[in-house]
């Protein structure tokens, strides 16, 4: 599927700023999954871009504006050829069961993916997250009879059939025992409550930020808002990194295009900076993903 995504982040300051040193992860992955064809950004007021990879292999770029100002835009734009995922069938391992969770729980495990099993300031593991990520495992009849895959599945499902979505429920700072407790929330929240859950059983996790094609899904509508979107990865043995989505009933496949991913959303944040002057800023964030014949 060939995509065409524009995204667009403008800050409207009340008074005049100055200083503005930002950082962008707005840099799509080349990889097996995805190809990127063609990528640009621009800023306004004009500034020099300079760029580097992260720990995580994420593309960063960043920017400084020394004199006033009191708009800035920052517009990305991207063309993205997707490929389906190759997964086995549903409800079926590549590994034996007990050899998967087995080797998650071995030294190599542990030293190879340390970075996406300590929990971090979104991801905590609280008595009841712990629970709750056991629970999915027990409605199955058991550990050692689900594999790996098997079980990110039902815990994606779970999530996505216990939890509602609801944009005025939570933050950008809500943590996932919060959700946990008020069953609602956005993406990002989704996200981080399937990571604890990973994490708690000792599968390396990580969060995702991205976009999701769904628009020839909403009857042909323009109108429909759009938005960039979060999911997970979780490693499986034998398979290695494979994508999870708790928010929408939809395998991460070639309506998918990943822009980075890291430990939390902390990690993967898509326009980040600071300035010197008024603390007071409009934000607006228009997203607009299209399919290219």
């Amino acid at each position: 599927m060939k995509l065409h995504i524009s995204h667009t982040t403008q800050y409207a300051y009340k008074n005049a700023v100055t200083d503005s040193v930002n950082e962008l992860r707005l840099t799509p992955f080349t990889n097996e999954q995805q190809s990127c064809y063609q990528h640009a950004i621009a800023v306004e007021p004009n500034a020099s871009l300079f760029s580097y990879d992260d720990y995580f292999g994420n593309r960063v770029h960043v920017f400084s504006v020394n004199h006033l100002h009191r708009k800035l835009t920052i517009r990305s734009q991207m063309t993205v050829v997707t490929r389906e995922a190759l997964r086995p069938p549903r409800g079926k391992d590549v590994s034996p069961p007990k050899e998967a969770w087995d080797w998650l729980t071995s030294e190599k495990a542990s030293n190879r993916f340390a970075e996406y099993l300590i929990p971090t300031e979104y991801t905590g593991i609280t008595p009841e997250l712990a629970a709750f990520a056991q629970a999915t495992i027990q409605n199955e009849s058991g550990e050692d009879r689900l594999g790996v895959y098997s079980w990110l599945l039902a815990l994606s499902n779970k999530i996505r059939s216990e939890f509602v979505y609801d944009t005025a429920a939570t933050n950008v700072h809500t943590i996932a025992s919060d959700m946990l407790h008020r069953r609602r929330g956005v993406c990002q929240d989704f996200a981080h409550l399937m990571i604890a859950s990973c994490r708690s059983k000792g599968v390396p996790a990580r969060y995702v930020s991205g976009y999701h094609f769904v628009g020839d899904l909403q009857g042909g509508s323009a109108d429909f808002e759009q938005a960039s979107h979060a999911w997970v990865e979780a490693y499986v043995p034998g398979m290695g990194w494979c994508g999870f989505d708790p928010t929408n009933d939809a395998l991460v496949g070639e309506r998918y295009v990943k822009l980075g991913h890291g430990r939390d959303y902390k990690d993967i944040v898509p326009v980040k900076g600071v300035y010197m002057g008024t603390g007071e800023a409009d934000l607006k964030v228009t997203v607009d993903v299209r399919r290219v014949d």
